[in-house]
């Protein structure tokens, strides 16, 4: 599927922290759609899902602070201030209260919007991502432990480089987005006791085969009410909330997933 018949638009939002972040819109009407890219990811990583969405609604993608063409400013990366800047842009652009989906690091931006700023969501998709740090396979974590600079040859190679290096406004400061990028995967946090707290319904996409054990996935799902209980023969008991396990799917193909749009879809349809 292309862009062909949907109106498109871009430009800079200022945020928080001194950050312009870039955005790009597609197509209009509905409650709009706010998507967040994982670590390293530029909005086309998405592929065509975010044309199926906007077959319904507007869509807007971002990327965040030194992703992409959003320039880095002199901070550190934390979840709290990328989740404010995805906020201020919901705010700036008048969008709210919006959806919003984030896949891996996206996800727990946009969990970490839903969170802070309850005001700016009205459903919330988080892709690929957990809510405590240890709900990555332990291999994982290994793996975000390297995370660095010193990486920075090999990631040279990867589709990922060359998508931020063909849009980067400073193209050598990939070093510094890995350094960054690393700090924040490595940082503890546990995230249970307030997404228990979180009063907009929640979809959560896992891949059968992703960097998150399906245990995990059913354990946030029940911090959110889902899975206690039988729905009863109407379906009177179904939570607010869904949890959709995608088969054949790795964290690394679930995001650009046609099935991901037909699910995003259908739960954001909800009356």
């Amino acid at each position: 599927m292309t862009t062909t018949g949907l109106r498109a638009d871009e430009g800079y939002a200022p945020v928080t922290g001194g950050v312009r972040m870039y955005w790009r819109s597609l197509d209009e009407g509905g409650t709009p759609l706010v998507v967040v890219h994982g670590g390293f990811g530029v909005v086309d990583v998405f592929g065509d899902v975010l044309e199926r969405l906007a077959a319904h609604r507007r869509v807007v993608a971002v990327e965040l602070q030194g992703h992409g063409h959003t320039a880095d400013v002199d901070r550190p990366f934390t979840w709290d201030d990328l989740a404010d800047d995805v906020a201020a842009l919901v705010r700036g652009l008048d969008l709210g209260p919006a959806d919003l989906m984030g896949y891996s690091l996206g996800g727990g931006v946009v969990l970490r919007v839903a969170i802070r700023h309850p005001e700016v969501v009205r459903r919330l998709v988080v892709v690929s991502a957990p809510c405590r740090r240890d709900g990555w396979f332990p291999d994982v974590l290994e793996g975000m432990a390297a995370v660095s600079a010193a990486g920075i040859e090999g990631m040279r190679q990867t589709p990922m480089y060359a998508a931020y290096a063909a849009v980067a406004p400073d193209v050598d400061a990939f070093g510094t987005l890995m350094d960054k990028t690393g700090d924040l995967l490595r940082t503890p946090y546990d995230w249970s006791a307030e997404v228990r707290a979180i009063t907009a319904p929640v979809l959560l996409v896992y891949g059968d085969a992703d960097g998150i054990p399906p245990a995990h996935a059913a354990e946030f799902f029940a911090l959110l009410g889902g899975g206690l209980r039988d729905a009863g023969w109407d379906g009177s008991g179904r939570p607010a909330s869904r949890l959709a396990i995608l088969p054949g799917r790795t964290h690394y193909d679930v995001f650009s997933a046609p099935e991901l749009a037909t699910v995003v879809d259908g739960f954001l349809t909800v009356s």
